[in-house]
């Protein structure tokens, strides 16, 4: 834990000394693009342990980092280019979220099994989420 919260804290200075040095445009790409990379290195690194059979885990880690990736690779790529029209409202986004939400449902399914819950309670927190994201979208 120690760490960890060493590593925020210079990881939180580095961008401030980034930021004052550079902007912040400058910081933002990157800062996401690095981020971006790093998750496609890491999807790649669980889908090959995936492969291998060396975690179970390993194929819901490959997707998360795999859509994670995807996600945070458009908006660099859509702030990097200007806003292109192109990308803009383009339903290719919401493929990587797609692959984004079955990492995420790869990972409530452990969680259940873990808990020892009864099928299908994986569910209750992606409608949770899902409910409170379309209430939030109504109210906001």
């Amino acid at each position: 834990m120690k760490h960890a919260c060493v590593l925020l804290a210079l990881v939180a200075l580095t961008f401030g000394v980034v930021h004052a040095a550079l902007g912040y445009e400058a910081t933002y790409q990157i800062g996401y693009g690095a981020l971006t990379l790093m998750a496609a290195l890491i999807s790649a690194t669980f889908l090959m342990l995936f492969l291998t059979r060396s975690t179970p885990l390993a194929l819901g880690m490959a997707f998360s980092w795999g859509g994670a990736s995807s996600v945070l690779g458009w908006w660099w790529f859509y702030n990097l280019l200007n806003k292109p029209s192109l990308m803009y409202e383009n339903e290719v986004l919401f493929g990587f979220l797609s692959l984004y939400f079955v990492g995420a449902l790869l990972h409530f399914m452990v969680m259940q099994k873990s808990f020892g819950f009864p099928k299908g309670a994986f569910l209750m927190p992606v409608a949770i989420s899902i409910g409170a994201a379309t209430l939030i979208h109504l109210f906001v």
